[in-house]
């Protein structure tokens, strides 16, 4: 590889926006662009096979392995969140969950100062970037990139959760992007002929081997470069040496909620109390940034299974299983483990749009699957959907190299709790429904003996657990304290724009990517072109992703700044 000194643009962050952007920006040949990841190349092959998503949790070569500060609701537990470190970033390590959000959700941010963000401006993009084994139709698309398809296998007992909503007078819903996302069923993954289809598959792979654009990995990026108001280029280390590159254009920050504003900060923009506090010189005071931290927050009420038909398996079975998907490419290694699943609109709702989400698991899940509990069992994932509570990014110094500070700040708003114990109650009825019966063994989480609101509340203390979905650090907005504004250019500096999940105002009623690895579009509109930018928020592990792809709106895409 050989690096220039200077690029139209320089992408730091090779995630669920970042790989999107590569793809786009060099699509014409005239523009040079550089693509900065921390991580390597997805060559571990468990990030191609579906199910191999239970080998990459705390595997330090791939992941971030965050861990909160201590949570003052959660009895000060630190909570673990695990973020993407290769190509792909979080899409190459989520479970593949296809859930785009609520049509509202998307309305509501155009309310807030979001425009251009409403449904009807957004929805060509998602059905550009998809290629639906469905086929296309009035929502989808089958010409794009992004592969998306209904899982090639199913565990029985995601078949048997399904009944039991049904028996529980819920609706069947076989499209969660269609017309209506309420109801339950199976989810559709972002998978082609069973192999994950991230980011870097889909879009960076395609464009690999184009002159004009330069990948470079394992490269950390510690600051941008600010010259006066405006971003000339970026700092970055690679091999233990310190290099700096020029952007003449651009550069665009895609490095997701937590490294997004961790880099402004440490590039001077941000909170001045905060950048003071480690000894970095102010250049924007920027209180926003970290600011709006949303996230959602999960309870898993986990019961033990009298049937083998889970997913529980030993370590022969589990290679057996293995090669039988690598020689076949079938069999419980395509299934992305979270198979089923939906949303509820409770009592507790405050509008008409769903406000609880589960997930459907036939396994035993603790502690992100870390924690392997004896026997066979499944669970059974509940999440509130809008929170109320709001945390922020903080700085441990004034290096990237440290980790940043995050503050969850879960449950600071008792609405949230009161809506996480509505979603147990739920989750007991339906696994307490009749086709559960020959299937059904001891609760062992929260445990029978706990049955009131104070007994569950203290249960959801001690073991809730993020789904992974955070959002909003570089709020996007049209008033002067937003990050961004709606072309995501951050305000007080030229040249430099973020294009990942911190951007969003708010939480989507979604799976967010893969984020999320869930697909978001980002408008970015120039004087002469727009740009809709499809970015993620890409979760890990068993959950959906909000992981989303970019788009060009303009005949030629490497005009839409002008």
């Amino acid at each position: 590889m050989v690096m220039r000194r200077s690029y139209d643009y320089v992408i730091v962050g090779a995630g669920s926006a970042g790989c999107v952007l590569a793809n786009r920006l060099t699509a014409s040949g005239d523009l040079r662009v550089l693509l900065i990841e921390a991580g390597g190349r997805d060559i571990n092959p468990f990030i191609h096979m579906p199910a191999g998503i239970s080998k990459l949790v705390g595997n330090p070569r791939i992941n971030w392995d965050y861990d909160t500060e201590p949570e003052p609701e959660l009895h000060g537990r630190r909570l673990y969140w695990p973020r993407g470190r290769v190509l792909g970033g979080s899409s190459s390590i989520n479970a593949m969950c296809y859930v785009r959000g609520d049509a509202a959700d998307y309305d509501e941010w155009a309310t807030l100062g979001a425009d251009g963000w409403n449904y009807d401006s957004v929805l060509p993009y998602f059905r550009k970037a998809e290629r639906q084994a469905r086929g296309a139709s009035r929502y989808h698309g089958a010409e794009g990139p992004l592969g998306v398809e209904d899982l090639r296998y199913r565990n029985p007992l995601s078949s048997v959760f399904l009944d039991a909503t049904t028996a529980c007078g819920y609706a069947r819903n076989d499209d969660f992007n269609g017309e209506s996302q309420a109801g339950f069923g199976f989810y559709q993954v972002t998978q082609w002929r069973a192999r994950r289809s991230s980011t870097a598959v889909a879009y960076l792979r395609p464009a690999f081997d184009r002159s004009n654009l330069t990948v470079m990995t394992n490269a950390q990026v510690r600051r941008v470069l600010i010259e006066g108001d405006r971003a000339v280029g970026v700092e970055f280390v690679r091999r233990g040496q310190t290099q700096q590159v020029r952007a003449v254009r651009e550069v665009l920050l895609c490095g997701g909620s937590v490294a997004s504003p961790q880099l402004l900060m440490c590039s001077g923009v941000g909170p001045a109390r905060e950048l003071e506090a480690v000894g970095i010189p102010v250049r924007v005071a920027a209180p926003g940034v970290g600011a709006n931290l949303q996230d959602h927050l999960d309870y898993c009420v986990l019961q033990k299974s009298q049937s083998t038909d889970t997913y529980d398996f030993g370590a022969l079975r589990e290679a057996l299983e293995g090669l039988r998907y690598w020689l076949t490419g079938s069999g419980p290694g395509a299934s992305n483990i979270a198979e089923s699943g939906g949303f509820v609109r409770s009592a507790r709702a405050p509008d008409g749009r769903a406000d609880l989400q589960f997930h459907f698991v036939p396994a035993q899940l603790d502690d992100h699957g870390r924690n392997r509990l004896p026997g066979h069992g499944y669970t059974l994932h509940a999440c509130v959907l809008r929170p109320r509570s709001r945390g922020h990014i903080g700085l441990r110094s004034s290096s990237m190299a440290d980790p940043p500070r995050i503050f969850a700040n879960y449950l600071s708003e008792p609405e949230d709790l009161r809506g996480l114990i509505e979603g147990v109650r739920l989750s007991r009825e339906i696994l307490a429904a009749a086709p559960f019966d020959g299937y059904r063994g001891a609760e062992l989480y929260p445990g029978p003996s706990r049955r009131s609101d104070a007994e569950l509340a203290v249960a959801l203390r001690e073991k809730a657990e993020t789904i992974y979905h955070p959002v909003g650090t570089c709020r996007m907005g049209s008033d002067p304290d937003s990050v961004v504004d709606p072309q995501l250019k951050v305000r007080g500096i030229n040249g430099l724009r973020v294009v990942d999940a911190s951007v969003m105002p708010r939480l989507i009623v979604a799976d967010p990517p893969a984020d999320f690895l869930v697909y978001q579009n980002a408008v970015l509109r120039g004087a002469a072109t727009t740009l809709h930018l499809a970015f993620g928020l890409q979760i890990f592990r068993y959950w959906p992703v909000l992981h989303t792809n970019l788009t060009v709106l303009a005949k030629h895409c490497f005009r839409f700044f002008e």
